[in-house]
């Protein structure tokens, strides 16, 4: 599974796929903004998992370490910069903590995808969001123990974020393919005028 999962067509895909380096910018640039927008909206509920599943399906996974380390750089440098974050090691390692389970949901997400080729696009990129979002959720409690914290993985703030996830995931694979038809779209047309001028 992979960019077929946008609704794209074969052509479309092709065109996309030989683009790497668009599909880096595209991706870098709208994990950027997302990241920065859900970090100033909601602070530490910032959907990595989303973000995971989504550089997972548009980039391979070593450029989709990359774009969702990038994103993890925003949030933090948001937190720190722009909402205050209390300058402590406590908070430091924290936010390592998230960085390192956002990249292991950028594994496992990758690791699903291959997995899920045969399943229709809405239950495998389901599957693999909640594979992803499971993933991140288990690194960051297995860091509570050293730095508190336990008190946040209630079943209803897990619902919760899960749900925030399946929100930016939709939204962003939305936008993602809607871009990606658009380039489609008007190299087509650029290349008819270019053959019929007027």
């Amino acid at each position: 599974m992979s960019l077929e999962v946008l609704g794209l067509s074969t052509a479309q895909v092709g065109r996309v796929s030989a683009g790497l380096p668009y599909r880096f910018v595209l991706c870098l640039t709208m994990l950027t903004a997302a990241c920065a927008l859900a970090s100033l909206a909601f602070a530490c509920a910032t959907p990595f998992a989303a973000f995971a599943v989504f550089a997972g399906v548009a980039l391979p996974l070593p450029i989709a370490l990359v774009v969702v380390a990038v994103a993890w750089i925003v949030n933090q440098a948001i937190g720190f910069g722009v909402l205050g974050y209390p300058i402590d090691l406590n908070t430091m390692f924290w936010g390592g903590a998230i960085g390192t389970a956002a990249l292991i949901a950028t594994i496992v997400s990758a690791a699903v995808l291959r997995v899920v080729t045969r399943l229709s696009a809405p239950i495998g990129l389901g599957l693999t969001l909640l594979a992803a979002y499971a993933a991140y959720e288990i690194v960051l409690f297995a860091f509570t123990p050293i730095l508190g914290g336990s008190g946040a993985f209630t079943l209803t703030i897990i619902a919760r974020l899960g749900l925030l996830n399946v929100t930016w995931m939709v939204g962003l694979l939305a936008v993602f393919g809607a871009l990606s038809a658009l380039s489609s779209w008007c190299e087509q047309r650029l290349t008819a005028l270019s053959k019929h001028p007027a």
